[in-house]
């Protein structure tokens, strides 16, 4: 028995010090550059979120994994993705060996450091209080002043800061506790910004992402301590610690460190709103007559596909998203190219409606068991959230009773429950988490909109 004991222990150690290679057999993990090297790529671990990693019309995104990705061209490697669960699942699949680099904002806990080396920029993340600029409720500039103000939270860490941070005051915190699986951190975000609830509590960075969507809140109020948190590498691989700390201090002045911090915490998503153009002359906009050509060939009310336009871009041609989406249709690049824009005309009002109606027809077609009345509302929630979102979406709501073939109250619901890690991480999804709330707002706005251009403009 105590032989048995000792061959686990030592099977055990095995396992830290070494990964899987091919046909299971065992190779030694990286320790130094140059094994990294010959290896040809930075297994990069992460997890799925907003300002983490995510996919996006086909694009994989995220502030950390743009990040990542520059620091293994730098290296001279191919990036690899690896996705966990949690900060924990991080931890520990990093010293399983199945990936070289935490690229998540790691908190720095005690425990933590005796497992891990941090590297790269040391960031500072807490928790703040969420709310509106511009609603009845007041404005609460320090924490005393929650005292007999309702919070809305999730259950987690937010709800037990709360609880701690009511305990500090005495008591006199209203903390409502929302369970609903439906119902995301960012959807509580939202329905602040609208007005619906007075406050909620939401970390730092994701806050200060939503605000780029609904810009009139306010998310200075800082409610919970400092926490310190930066990448880490297994303790051993001290030359890639080192190779991160020297590029981070040479890459968070750069202009592209700059350009992927304002597209992601900086540069407003929302879009001004903008009357018909005239009434009186029937006209939406400048490009009411390309909306007919175009529209007729997908069969399409040209009504319906001006209300898109306008959502995309409002009518500006020359407009950029904060994700590279360009023109009037808001095209990504490489979509662009794939539906037959010439190189340099994606800001051409003609070529970017034409691609675009060419992209909405391909998209129709893998909604055929769609009822056609139905059929449109699946299309634009493709057309911003990528086609296989949607379907995730539709399955997890054959999944859990609802009508996968009506999008209203019905696969809406779950596009928004994407966000959440109990359905992203469910086995029919095969595309990983997304926040689905502009999806959820873009398919409403584009349809409520289309049915004011029908009231007030003639076909």
């Amino acid at each position: 028995m105590k032989h048995f004991r000792l061959l686990l222990i030592l099977t055990a150690l095995l396992g830290m010090l070494y990964g899987c290679g091919p046909n299971g057999a065992h190779s030694p993990l990286p320790t130094t550059l140059e094994q990294l090297r010959d290896s040809g790529e930075l297994r990069v671990l992460t997890l799925y979120g907003s300002t983490t990693y995510f996919d996006y019309r086909g694009r994989e995104m995220g502030f950390q994994y743009e990040l990542a990705k520059r620091f293994a061209q730098h290296l001279g490697l191919e990036l690899r993705v690896v996705l966990a669960r949690d900060a924990d699942d991080l931890v520990e699949k990093l010293l399983s060996g199945e990936g070289d680099l935490i690229a998540y904002h790691l908190p720095m806990t005690k425990a933590r450091k005796l497992k891990v080396a941090f590297c790269g920029t040391t960031a500072i993340t807490h928790q703040v209080l969420v709310q509106s600029r511009k609603r009845d409720y007041p404005t609460v500039s320090n924490v005393t002043q929650l005292i007999d103000k309702e919070v809305y939270v999730k259950p987690g860490r937010h709800y037990a800061r709360l609880l701690n941070l009511n305990n500090e005051l005495g008591g006199g915190i209203k903390i409502h506790l929302v369970t609903a699986d439906s119902v995301t951190a960012e959807d509580l975000i939202e329905q602040v910004s609208r007005g619906r609830i007075p406050y909620t509590v939401a970390d730092n960075d994701l806050a200060r992402l939503c605000a780029t969507y609904f810009t009139n809140l306010n998310v200075r109020l800082d409610i919970g301590f400092d926490q310190l948190a930066s990448w880490a590498v297994r303790p051993d691989f001290v030359e890639l610690a080192e190779a991160a700390d020297e590029w981070h201090k040479e890459n968070v002045s750069s202009l592209a460190y700059k350009a992927s911090h304002k597209r992601y915490y900086e540069t407003s998503a929302a879009r001004p709103q903008a009357p018909i153009l005239s009434l009186k002359d029937n006209r939406i906009s400048h490009f009411d007559e390309l909306f007919k050509k175009y529209a007729a060939t997908i069969e399409w009310d040209w009504r319906l596909l001006a209300s898109l336009a306008f959502k995309e871009s409002n009518f500006d041609t020359t407009a950029v998203s904060w994700a590279g989406a360009r023109g009037l249709m808001q095209l990504m690049p490489s979509t662009a190219r794939a539906m037959g824009v010439p190189e340099g005309k994606e800001q051409n009002a003609e070529e970017s409606i034409k691609a675009a109606v060419k992209y909405l027809g391909i998209t129709a077609r893998s909604f055929t068991d769609v009822p056609e009345k139905e059929r449109t509302n699946f299309v634009l929630a493709s057309y911003n959230a990528g086609l296989g979102h949607v379907l995730d979406a539709m399955a997890l709501a054959e999944k859990y009773g609802a009508d996968k073939h009506v999008w209203r109250d019905n696969v809406e619901k779950y596009i928004l429950l994407k966000g959440e890690e109990a359905y992203y991480t469910d086995t029919i999804c095969k595309h990983g988490y997304f926040n689905g709330v502009e999806t959820f707002q873009f398919v409403r706005e584009i349809t409520d909109r289309f049915e004011v251009y029908k009231e007030k403009i003639k076909p």
